[in-house]
Parts: structure tokens; sequence; C-alpha cells
């Protein structure tokens, strides 16, 4: 049902403007990582809670009127999703001619040998895909799942068929993969990807997060700039990435430092989870209920006022560091990365 055309722009109160949305398509997951899941137990959303295809085009219809330009497909796994190559088309049509949103998305790269190919046929520019570990054995251990070949596999579909830029993340952790840092860079950098590392968040399944387990940004760059020249590279705007020159270039690393060095000041990021919440932060501790809105029959305007209405309780940070800070009740796969 359609309304009055939404006027144009996405701006919270401190004047930051939202061009980014992440769509989670699934709360499930291929694999069971274990700074995200437990290994069993998991509650899912119930099926009649999710979005179909149709609400969640048209809600993304809305976020391209209101601006949106770059539209993250997240999960979860999203290639989990039966008809994921047809909500990328469905996606990539959006806005006027010339000005359709751009498509990415966030994969553990398991699927993208079968539909790497399909994806970029219906309008996927490029991909983001979780990787760890290098080391078989330490792949399993932090996945639960035997599965590193198949991931490997997926890249190459991915580079095959012109994704680019491929970017590599990978979750630093004290005795687990921080000594790999170095040998993640090399992979990347040989294979023609963009390693970036992250930060480990307070966004697990368990609540188990321990700052004093997550490797700090400080120390990954210490560990690379013993083996590479780096060199920062300017004009990181809203990217969430800080980005660093390998010995002089083209090839980058890029560190997402959100508790160390938060880059909220510059966020244009909203994101809407599989069942139709709306989220300011992926930190928050409050959600805007753009489900209802769908199925009770709302125009399009007020569906954008759900959009400002959620960015209108934006808060200036995240406030890991504060002493009042609560991990949102939602882990990391049930809001989308």
């Amino acid at each position: 049902m359609s309304g009055a055309a939404p006027a144009a722009g996405l701006v919270d109160r401190f004047g930051r403007v939202h061009r980014d949305l992440r769509i989670s398509l699934t709360d499930r997951c291929s694999l069971r990582c274990t700074y995200c899941m437990p290994a069993e137990g998991v509650p899912w959303l119930p099926g009649a809670s999710m979005l179909t295809t149709t609400e969640l085009v048209r809600a993304a219809a809305v976020a391209v009127e209101l601006g949106i330009r770059e539209i993250r497909l997240t999960g979860g796994e999203p290639l989990l999703r039966p008809d994921v190559v047809d909500v990328v088309a469905a996606l990539a049509r959006l806005g006027p001619a010339g000005a359709h949103p751009e498509i990415s998305l966030t994969t553990n790269a398991l699927r993208l040998p079968a539909l790497a190919g399909p994806l970029k046929d219906a309008g996927l520019t490029r991909v983001n895909v979780s990787l760890d570990t290098l080391d078989r054995a330490r792949y399993q251990q932090l996945t639960r799942r035997d599965r590193l070949p198949e991931v490997l596999a997926g890249l190459a579909a991915a580079r095959a068929v012109g994704l680019e830029p491929i970017k590599l993340n990978a979750v630093a952790m004290r005795g687990v993969n921080d000594a790999e840092v170095v040998d993640l860079v090399r992979f990347a950098v040989d294979q023609g990807y963009e390693m970036r590392f992250i930060e480990q968040m307070p966004l697990d399944a368990g609540h188990t997060w321990d700052r004093t387990a997550m490797v700090t940004q400080a120390e990954i760059l210490d560990a690379l700039t013993g083996a590479f020249d780096l060199t920062p590279v300017p004009g990181r705007g809203a990217a969430p990435a800080a980005r660093w020159l390998i010995d002089g270039g083209p090839r980058t690393v890029g560190v997402i430092a959100s508790v160390t060095a938060p880059f909220c000041g510059a966020c244009d990021r909203i994101r809407l989870t599989a069942d139709g919440q709306l989220r300011a932060c992926l930190f928050a501790r409050s959600e805007t209920d753009l489900r209802s809105i769908l199925r009770a029959g709302g125009d399009d305007a007020e569906l954008a006022a759900a959009f400002r209405g959620c960015l209108a309780g934006k808060r200036a940070g995240h406030d890991i560091d504060d002493p009042s800070f609560l991990q949102p009740e939602r882990p990391m796969s049930a809001i989308g990365g």
C-alpha cells in the first residue's frame, strides 16, 4: 500500500546522514563460531516472524527513497535463504535508472561455488567473507565444522565471476588466531583479497565476552609492522575499517576497532533484522517494529516515519567502555552484522 512519497533524507539528531542499510536475511547459520553461537540449542526465530521477500523489498524500497545508497545482506548466513538470488535481483532494481543501490553481502562462502555466478548476474557487486584462520584444524575448532576447503573454493568462485573487491574478515582472538595475523595478510595479498581484522565485540549468544581475550588494533598493527611497511590511507569517511597500504600498495589491510577506537561519529548505518525490526546500532537495546506496520497495511509514509523514528533515538556512541554498558539481548546472528 503506497501513500505520500516520503521526503528524502535519513538524518539523526547528531547530523549523521544514513546511506547504508544492513538487512539480515536469516538468523540461521551453517557454522557455529565460538565467538558468535553456542554449539547446540540456538533459539531460532520463528518462521512466521520472518519478513517475506515482498515485505523485505518493500521496506528497502522506502529506505532507498530516503537516501540509502548501499544495501548489505547479512545473517546468520544469508546464502541459506532459498531465494537469495531473487532477493538480490529485486534489491538491485530499486531506485531510478542509473542510481540503483550497491548490493553487497557478508558470507561464510560455503555456498559461493554454486551461487557466485547467479548472484553476480542478479546484481551483487561484492562480498565480505569471514575467514579467521588458514589452519584447517583451527578452523574446525573455531567453527565446530571441518569446512575450510569449501571456504577457499567459495573465494575462488567469487573471484572468478568478478565479485570485487573481496574482503576477508577475521576476528582476532588472543591465544587462538593472533599468531596468524601476518600469514592472513600474506594470503590476502597473494590472492588479491583485502584483509580486515575485527576486534572481538560483546555480541556473542552466551554473553561470555571478555575484553582481555580481545586482540586490540594496536596489537594487530604491532604484529603487522614487524613484517610490512604500513602507510595510513586517508579519507576513511563512514567506512568501519581504518586502512593501511601494504609495502606502498596497492594492496591494503584494514582494522575495525569498534572497541578501542570506535568510529560512531561517522556512522551511516541502520539495520533491519530478519524478523523486521529496525535497529539504529549493533549495540542498541531498543528496536522499531517495521514488520507490524507492513502487515497492518501501512503506507510508505508510515514506513518512512518508522525509519526516522528509529534514528531519532540513535545515541552518539555505543559506550562499550562505560561501566553502565549492557550487552544487547540479541546475539550477532540474530541482529545481522
